[in-house]
């Protein structure tokens, strides 16, 4: 299993935090689709939702979606989505979605319902991996995950809330629906009913199945909830009573990590796949393996049965599905896909396959008579020890596949698998899964330019520009698209002046924060959408300061709410307005300590866990100034007859032009108006508040020498300098040295 980080789970990290991240999702042009990988199917019949049939994916990207199936067409029917990494499993369980994530999280769905989680239940301590229901007894959730560790869940007793005392008739469950007030809490007895036992004050625990030593990959349940199957990198088949928590058996004969794991809806028949590349037939009433099938070439990850039992789908690392007959032992390759093959679902006469691609393919698959697939032929008898297939393929004896193409895709789009922060720190170089290079702007989350199929080590060197700007945000794209995370007080350490944005009618001197902009943009909709509040004040000694506050706590002056303007957090600069059509999402963690993630447009201005230094910058303008000044020594060059017109170390903006520099030295050189002498002087901003050098002639009372223009330029390192320059793209690339910068000045001309 390959290990990821949670985009907003900061447990286990070894660099101190004292602020919340705030971490924002850029989402593609068609957020319709998946970025990432298809981790997990899982099917709705008609008959159970009263209206279509529904295919729900989940993805890599974090998110899940509805696909509603009709007439042949998968069409897009809604987004699930609060997960903040993988999600790796899904089921259904009577009327709800349950999913599981790298997050560490159980997420509670309706089905049916718009996409808005109805619970999150929080009990492993490492990524969930695989989930398990009992398909007669729609309470009972069985997960599992890399903590090693196995739960089982009373789905009712966890998503309904906790009564307030033993008098309450009923209390409103999440999803709308109302239910029993629990002053105790539910419970699975012998026959598999859901019965009450005293609950806990602090809430609801699941059953822990205690007996793995390391990491679960699979999961399976019988229809009644009597049985559950367990597997993972232990390479034994565990099996218990999920009723009590109890082991019943373990199962030896793989040889390596399991996989996948199914059991027949009696519980008499359990099939496992493993990497060992087999999948082997296990009597539980035995307790003993009866049957080994070698099938694949590389390991098995998926299985899917028919109805009966005799016939299984698989899947794994070799992108093939084969049906095999448990009984004959006879198999055939049923389909080839450009990716390995990760889960599958069999509906009726169509095999739905997820893989490491971000696309859904559905296969014929004759499900209810799969004896039709081995009259096209090409059948072979399987094995029953693993190097059997792989010799079989060396020799060049591999079976043809029966079909060629899906009878149905769900496109998704490219992950993106390659990035690079340009040195302007706005822009980033993306390359996906097909090779597509493109640019984007992330302080309005919009790809720029596409540039196709082309190299994307050539595109960053034609791109690069020498100038330099703090590296105010950090960023991965292990969600197939651009996560980019905002730590206080570091992220507030970028300026650029508001000219180079093309801000119409700005100052030449505004500076413009790109954190403070960017959350502005971010959180436009959460501000407009707002109660208004009454003013408050957040004084230096607020003791709530550096902690998680409430927003009514929050100050919100009232200068920026009721001065008979829009608030100032709702007039975006162009170059910070987010997609509404494509809107990112937003990561953050929760006043109970979890992560929680939601799209910028859907924010109702409700939330009150948002971290309070973005509310206090997006709202009050209020963010901590970090340090951006440079502090250099300005001297004439070596040579020059021009005069000493400094004394002491200079200090100014980081983003400060060289022309800026060169405007300052001719004013000292032209009014003779030398500094106060102090080893520190600060370098005013303007460069002075008065008339500037350039317009000298028009002063009143100047010596006709004072009216003279001088052409100055300025060196580093014995290197002219380009006006052009900031201080610190040329600390950066020209000093190169970690001493205070030194520049030197030389007249070139008279006028």
């Amino acid at each position: 299993m390959h290990r990821v980080g949670s985009a907003g789970n900061t447990a286990g990290s070894s660099r101190p935090r004292k602020e919340k991240r705030f971490t924002y999702v850029l989402n593609d042009a068609d957020n319709k689709k998946h970025c990432a990988g298809i981790n997990c199917l899982s099917y709705l019949n008609a008959s159970a939702s009263g209206t279509s049939e529904y295919l729900f994916t989940g993805s890599r990207d974090g998110t899940l979606k509805r696909w509603e199936y009709q007439n042949g067409d998968a069409n897009f029917s809604a987004t699930f989505e609060s997960h903040v990494d993988w999600v790796n499993d899904a089921i259904i369980v009577g009327q709800n979605l349950v999913s599981c994530s790298s997050d560490t999280t159980l997420k509670v769905w309706n089905c049916l319902a718009d996409g808005a989680c109805t619970k999150t239940l929080r009990q492993h301590s490492d990524y969930v991996i695989c989930l398990a229901a009992a398909e007669k007894n729609s309470n009972i959730v069985a997960s599992g995950g890399l903590g090693g560790e196995v739960f089982i869940w009373d789905l009712d007793a966890a998503i309904a809330p906790i009564a307030k005392s033993v008098d309450a008739k009923e209390d409103e469950v999440p999803n709308g629906n109302s239910g029993p007030a629990l002053s105790t809490l539910c419970n699975v007895n012998s026959s598999g009913n859901i019965v009450s036992t005293n609950g806990k004050s602090h809430g609801y625990s699941p059953i822990a199945a205690k007996g793995h030593k390391d990491s679960v990959y699979a999961l399976d349940m019988n229809d009644t909830g009597t049985l559950l199957v367990s597997g993972g990198t232990e390479k034994v088949v565990r099996v218990w009573d999920p009723r009590t928590g109890s082991k019943n058996m373990k199962l030896r004969g793989h040889t390596d990590n399991i996989r996948a794991l199914l059991i027949d809806s009696t519980g008499r028949y359990c099939l496992s796949g493993s990497s060992d590349s087999m999948i082997r037939l296990w009597d539980l009433g035995q307790q003993r393996c009866v049957h080994s099938y070698a099938v694949h070439t590389d390991s098995v990850w998926a299985l899917a049965s028919t109805p009966s039992f005799g016939h299984v789908y698989s899947g794994g690392r070799d992108q093939s599905v084969y049906l095999t007959d448990l009984s004959t032992r006879e198999s055939v390759l049923l389909c080839t896909n450009e990716h390995p093959i990760l889960q599958l679902s069999l509906q009726d006469d169509t095999i739905w396959v997820a893989t490491t691609d971000s696309s859904v393919y559905g296969w014929p698959a004759e499900g209810q008579t799969p004896q039709k697939v081995f009259q096209k032929g090409g059948s072979f008898l399987a094995g029953n020890l693993s190097f059997s297939r792989a010799r079989a393929s060396l020799e060049g004896s591999a079976p043809v596949p029966v079909y060629k193409e899906p009878s149905f895709t769900i496109p998704g789009v490219p992950a993106i698998v390659q990035h690079e922060i340009m040195n302007n720190r706005r822009h980033v170089l993306t390359k996906d899964t097909v090779g597509s290079v493109k640019l984007w702007e992330i302080t309005r989350g919009a790809v720029i330019e596409d540039f196709g199929k082309v190299s994307f080590d050539d595109k960053k060197k034609e791109l690069f520009e020498m100038v330099s700007i703090p590296a105010w945000f950090t960023m991965d794209a292990r969600l197939g698209c651009l996560s980019v995370h905002l730590d206080t007080p570091q992220c507030f350490s970028a300026e650029i002046y508001a000219v180079d944005l093309n801000v119409t009618g700005a100052q030449e001197d505004l500076k413009i924060n790109l954190a403070h902009e960017t959350l502005r943009g971010l959180l436009v909709h959460w501000s407009k959408r707002r109660p208004k509040l009454g003013q408050h004040s957040l004084s230096n000694g607020d003791s709530s300061i550096g902690k998680d506050v409430s927003l009514k706590n929050l100050p919100h002056p009232r200068s920026d709410v009721d001065d008979g303007s829009e608030n100032h957090a709702n007039n975006v600069l162009p170059s910070f307005e987010f997609s509404t059509v494509s809107p990112p999402s937003i990561i953050t963690e929760s006043s109970s300590g979890g992560p929680w993630r939601k799209r910028i447009t859907d924010l109702d201005g409700t939330e009150d866990d948002l971290p309070w230094w973005c509310v206090d910058c997006a709202e009050n303008g209020r963010f901590p100034k970090e340090n951006t000044k440079c502090g250099f020594y300005l001297h004439p060059a070596e040579g020059s007859p021009a005069p000493n017109i400094t004394q002491g170390k200079l200090s100014a903006p980081r983003i400060l032009r060289v022309l800026k520099v060169a405007n300052y030295v001719v004013e000292k050189l032209v009014l003779e108006k030398p500094l106060d002498g102090s080893p520190d002087s600060t370098f005013a901003m303007g460069l002075t508040s008065g008339t500037s050098a350039l317009d000298s002639s028009s002063r009143p009372g100047l010596k006709p020498w004072q009216k003279l223009k001088p052409s100055v330029e300025i060196l580093c390192n014995n290197q002219v300098l380009s006006p052009e320059m900031s201080l610190a793209t040329v600390r950066t690339y020209i000093w190169k040295k970690p001493e205070d910068l030194i520049l030197n000045y030389r007249v070139v001309q008279s006028r």
